[in-house]
């Protein structure tokens, strides 16, 4: 039998421009200051900030076993607006554990940056806005951060078995920071 068999009698509705998804076979979670911590430069600012803010939420989907090869997994990401000091919010970023497997984002509303760093910890970004289109080649960590004052919005479609590395960022970082500078953002080397 097919591993996606099971999927196609799955009810999913999706919400294209709100970024929602209905259904049984839909997963979620979310991101606050507290579980961010030690990604943010600015620690004071972190501590003196409610740690219960949510920072992001990721709904996805997931139609075949995590790390069925030549699977598709599929998913939206709110990234709120906020700074700690001046650094944007931004998704913890991560790297694939399959290193060679790449992904698209999918801007639908709000304003941002797209932080892509390879193994080199070379770093660059793109920006994100209603209709910008990503594609994230394998070997690169990539971080999404909101530079707007509204809810920034992007739809994600990565492989089944990529996986994800959070380990390297939080212990290595990334290779820059998207900081408030005078009046709007500012990228800086980490």
């Amino acid at each position: 039998m097919s591993p996606y068999a099971e999927f196609a009698s799955q009810d999913v509705q999706v919400e294209w421009l709100a970024g929602i998804m209905r259904g049984a076979a839909v997963q979620q979670s979310k991101k606050t200051l507290g579980e961010m911590a030690g990604l943010f430069h600015d620690a004071n600012a972190l501590c003196s900030m409610d740690e219960s803010t949510v920072v992001y939420r990721v709904q996805w989907t997931e139609p075949v076993p995590l790390g069925t090869e030549g699977g598709l997994f599929w998913g939206s990401t709110t990234i709120a607006p906020g700074r700690v000091g001046d650094e944007y919010f931004m998704t913890h970023g991560h790297y694939h554990l399959k290193r060679d497997r790449g992904e698209y984002y999918g801007a639908i509303s709000g304003k941002g940056m797209l932080v892509l760093m390879d193994e080199d910890r070379a770093t660059r970004t793109e920006a994100m806005f209603p209709g910008s289109l990503h594609f994230i080649a394998g070997g690169n960590a990539h971080r999404v951060v909101n530079t707007g004052e509204e809810p920034l919005l992007f739809w994600a479609c990565w492989p089944s078995d990529a996986g994800h590395d959070y380990a390297s960022i939080k212990t290595q970082g990334f290779g820059a920071r998207v900081l408030h500078r005078h009046g709007g953002p500012v990228v800086i080397p980490a």
